[in-house]
């Protein structure tokens, strides 16, 4: 279910608030995350990126702050809900630990009212790249992303990350064909010619 932008940072800074009170170590991922680095506005969730240790205390200190408990299929991530906005508590995304080192790279940025630890955009772009399969490639909401954070993303770090994909390898080719970034920047090959201009 799509929320208004609003109730998202309430939840957000809720979930801080929360979390910082009880010590327990995290960084803001997905949609808010994105949006604290410059990029559209999320309008589904709010991800937060926790340890597998400390996802069930993160998700216990959640539930004593009023949310709502969900206990869902995936053996990656668990959910509350605080009204209608959902907020995913996760430790494994694609197949991938939440690491203290991780957790380290994050850094603390504003999101409307609060002050909260981000990952940096090059974790997000690969993250997100990541996701993309045979059931799940759809590039339009990915190109205005990659637009509005290109100039904070470690391109050949995400190109690195991503490489056993074939649908991250595809939408780095289209990026680079639009003059979005660099094509030697993505392909890592300094004789390949540049992109178009950006549209």
């Amino acid at each position: 279910m799509d929320v208004d932008q609003q109730q998202l940072l309430r939840t957000m800074t809720r979930v801080t608030n929360a979390l910082r009170a009880e010590g327990i170590r995290f960084a803001l991922a997905g949609g808010c995350a994105v949006y604290a680095h410059g990029g559209p506005p999320s309008e589904h969730d709010v991800d937060v990126f926790v340890t597998e240790h400390d996802a069930p205390l993160a998700r216990k200190v959640l539930v004593a702050e009023g949310m709502r408990p969900v206990d869902p299929p995936e053996d990656w991530l668990t959910k509350v809900y605080d009204g209608d906005c959902l907020v995913d508590l996760i430790f494994r995304p694609n197949q991938r630990p939440v690491t203290t080192e991780l957790l380290d790279r994050a850094r603390e940025q504003r999101i409307g009212s609060a002050m909260a630890p981000v990952l940096p955009a090059t974790e997000l772009l690969v993250d997100k790249l990541l996701v993309l399969g045979p059931h799940r490639c759809d590039y339009t909401p990915l190109l205005p992303i990659a637009r509005a954070l290109r100039e904070q993303v470690d391109w050949p770090a995400v190109v690195r990350e991503t490489a056993g994909s074939p649908y991250a390898r595809a939408f780095l080719a289209l990026i680079a064909d639009l003059g979005v970034v660099s094509a030697r920047d993505v392909a890592g090959t300094p004789g390949q010619a540049a992109g178009g201009s950006d549209r």
